[in-house]
């Protein structure tokens, strides 16, 4: 008999096609699992698979008295409470690395993107103001790559990824972390220092409560008029309404987002914005890193079930 995995997240069937040849799938659909499944059904499960973000507190965890792994297909592990599954003796998995090209990719697109006024270029040729001649004011020269200098926020697999990009393209970048590492880049000792020196910033750090809204009004207005952000995270980390306050009323020119606080829900006060270029969370959304992620997923819950430490484990501060 094949052992027993919780989706506990909405995934499409298509990504779970992998997992469903190894194990036998209770699939809640995103559903609150008790809606679905019976009690005696969720008291025999011991492993679960969750997206990262999706809140996995001390009373969802004692739904399921043998739970003993929770595996979260992605990187981030944000929504899962460490400590509540430390006192449960509850491993938690994730998939560390795998989609970080995709998601520095995207950083680079939506950086371009929104830097060189991409989509205001895209309509002033389909409205047909280039071939009349027209002149608009947002199709005004911008700083090329070499003229800038990049802030990466966050200096883990993704946010080096990003940085080689940028260095690629012929940027100064520097960096905050919480660690400093032996790195070709300017290391700043706080978010505001490095808010202060760069004209980009590219937002790659963890989610947690400690990065909670850490990019406020103060660190926006450190950018300037002529400063941009970049956010390929977790909309947690940016404080939106400030954000939208500093877009509306020109304390940065713009900004690339590809993350929200309440997802799949964009604020109108942004989306109502011509200098922000959006994308629906799809950063790590490639075939190869779906492959990849899968790849983690399944080592993990073929080592659980084998009685084997995860071999990706989440190694809790």
């Amino acid at each position: 008999m094949a052992d027993k995995v919780l989706i506990y997240s909405r995934f499409p069937k298509s990504m779970m096609a992998r997992f469903a040849e190894r194990f036998e799938l209770l699939d809640t659909g995103g559903r609150p699992a008790r809606e679905v499944f019976s009690a005696d059904e969720l008291g025999g499960v011991r492993a679960m698979l969750a997206q990262g973000g999706s809140p996995l507190g001390a009373e969802a965890m004692d739904l399921f008295p043998k739970l003993g792994a929770i595996v979260c297909y992605g990187t981030g592990y944000d929504g899962v409470d460490l400590k509540a599954a430390a006192a449960r003796n509850i491993a938690i998995g994730h998939s560390p690395g795998a989609n970080a090209a995709s998601v520095a990719d995207i950083a680079m697109t939506l950086m371009l993107a929104t830097t060189r006024r991409l989509l205001v270029a895209d309509q002033y040729v389909r409205s047909g103001d280039w071939a009349a001649s027209k002149q608009s004011p947002m199709m005004r020269p911008q700083a090329g790559m070499p003229s800038r200098r990049i802030g990466v926020y966050g200096m883990g697999e993704i946010g080096r990824k990003i940085a080689a990009r940028c260095a690629a393209f012929e940027s100064e970048v520097g960096y905050f972390s919480r660690t400093k590492y032996d790195l070709p880049y300017q290391y700043f000792s706080t978010l505001e220092a490095l808010a202060d020196w760069c004209s980009v910033l590219m937002i790659a750090v963890r989610a947690g409560a400690e990065t909670q809204h850490v990019v406020n009004a103060d660190i926006l207005g450190r950018l300037g008029a002529d400063g941009y952000v970049v956010n390929i995270s977790r909309g947690s980390v940016v404080d939106e309404k400030a954000l939208v306050a500093a877009l509306t009323d020109k304390t940065i020119a713009g900004a690339g987002l590809d993350v929200f606080e309440k997802e799949p829900h964009a604020p109108d006060a942004l989306t109502a914005l011509p200098n922000v270029v959006f994308a629906p969370h799809i950063g790590g959304h490639t075939l190869d890193s779906h492959v990849a992620m899968q790849n983690c997923v399944l080592a993990n819950l073929t080592a659980f079930f084998a009685g084997r430490p995860l071999p990706y484990a989440v190694k809790s501060d």
